[in-house]
């Protein structure tokens, strides 16, 4: 309700810029760089090869524009439909009150009894009709705010949806049916309009194409920094649901990855300090289910590994502390179990190890995707045969902030109801 939607169409217009600007670099690269491919001065092997990566060194140039004129026009897509729905949860918002209802800043329904005289407001308490009214037309209010916050949230999470998709490569020209030779480039067929978009069913299984490579770093622009990340995945399968049964909502996630991975980086930049090294080479599987109700949730997680890794850390930004060391070869499995309310969570995990090994963190950090703070640590030892245990706090801003206005909204209820009896008892008196 209180955000700039203007600030979409200043990102879009930004967007469309960068896609002019790379379209300068694509014409500048094929008349310089590109275009000694192509005449009759060079030739042999060698040229074969250059014409083929200068080739999709320029398709990668002109992904990237669609790539921006794609999330530009999403974007405003955004803001046409947001600026919609405010609208109208605006204009849902004023129909009731005009129809005698309060509605706080979290959205919650009340009848107004301040706008009845003292004989209306006694007369209400006393007719079991008139508070069943009361009641039915409260409820079907709050029903009709309920859904236009609804149709807000999920507006969010199809623009969301389609934004994380128009920056995955289609690969649609690699694999010999085009000038694309990148797996993980640009996505040159990127979707930019929302009508268009189809909302991935979280039902479906998500596989991932085998990739490897090699990527490093120099010094950031703020400070210093430096990374160095080799890999080779395998295979990636993801599977996700959900489902609702009134208020209580079942949601489980499977995830299975095979690969190596082994990634460097040091940096004293303006986020903060960051030390991390670290190795693996195997299989590894993950099965998580929930349950929530209302402000509780239970969760329940199981996890396992076969092969190699090892690594140390050490990070200290404004959104993580951690320091950590781990060494392990062999197979481990682990079980997590914890309760949530209120947007405050503790966990428990407890791990078997099949293999030498030893691992020891503690520390705080933020999940990019969800925004839930993490606290905890975990230690854990095998010669052969060992484990672990670990504890886990979670902290949920935005559900901490949907509860206390819920307990706010409440106490405020409770507080008119005994007004307003105090207020009927006095008038019985004076009767």
């Amino acid at each position: 309700m209180t955000t700039d939607l203007g600030l979409l169409t200043t990102a879009a217009a930004k967007w469309d810029a960068m896609a002019g600007e790379l379209k300068k670099v694509e014409t500048r690269y094929g008349d310089t760089v590109q275009k000694i491919t192509m005449g009759d001065t060079w030739s042999g092997l060698s040229v074969e090869a250059a014409r083929v990566k200068f080739t999709a060194t320029r398709y990668e140039y002109s992904a990237a524009q669609s790539q921006a004129k794609a999330i530009a026009s999403l974007l405003r897509g955004a803001h046409e439909q947001f600026t919609d729905l405010r609208k109208k949860l605006e204009s849902a918002r004023d129909d009731a009150i005009a129809a005698g209802m309060t509605v706080s800043e979290q959205g919650h329904v009340a009848f107004d009894y301040s706008k009845l005289t003292p004989a209306e407001r006694s007369a209400y308490h006393h007719d079991p009709d008139g508070q069943e009214t009361i009641r039915i037309a409260v409820g079907t209010w709050q029903k009709h705010i309920d859904d236009r916050v609804k149709a807000a949230s999920e507006a969010d999470q199809h623009v969301k949806d389609a934004l994380t998709a128009a920056v995955v490569d289609s690969n649609r020209d690699a694999f010999g049916k085009g000038a694309d030779e990148t797996i993980t480039g640009f996505n040159n067929y990127a979707e930019g309009d929302l009508a268009k978009f189809k909302k991935p069913d979280e039902s479906e299984v998500e596989t991932k194409p085998d990739s490897y490579g090699v990527s490093t770093t120099g010094p950031g622009q703020y400070g210093k920094e430096a990374s160095v990340k080799a890999y080779a995945d395998l295979f990636h399968v993801t599977a996700k649901g959900e489902e609702n049964f009134g208020q209580t909502k079942l949601s489980g996630i499977a995830d299975l990855y095979g690969g190596f991975r082994g990634t460097a980086n040091v940096g004293i930049t303006d986020k903060g300090f960051v030390a991390k090294a670290e190795a693996s080479a195997g299989v590894r599987g993950l099965a998580e289910g929930r349950v929530e109700h209302g402000a509780q949730s239970v969760y329940g997680r199981a996890e396992g590994f076969a092969g190699v890794e090892g690594g140390l850390s050490a990070k200290a930004t404004r959104e993580e502390l951690t320091v950590g060391a781990k060494a392990f070869a062999g197979a481990k499995g682990s079980i997590t179990g914890g309760v949530e309310s209120g947007g405050i969570g503790v966990g428990l995990t407890a791990e078997g190890w099949a293999g030498p090994g030893a691992e020891a963190w503690w520390g705080y950090k933020k999940d990019e995707e969800t925004g839930v703070w993490k606290i905890g640590g975990k230690g854990g030892a095998s010669p052969i045969l060992g484990g672990a245990i670990g504890l886990e706090i979670t902290v949920d801003p935005e559900k901490v902030v949907k509860t206390a206005g819920d307990v706010a909204d409440a106490v405020g209820d409770t507080a008119d109801a005994v007004g307003d009896a105090a207020g009927d008892f006095k008038d019985w008196l004076l009767d």
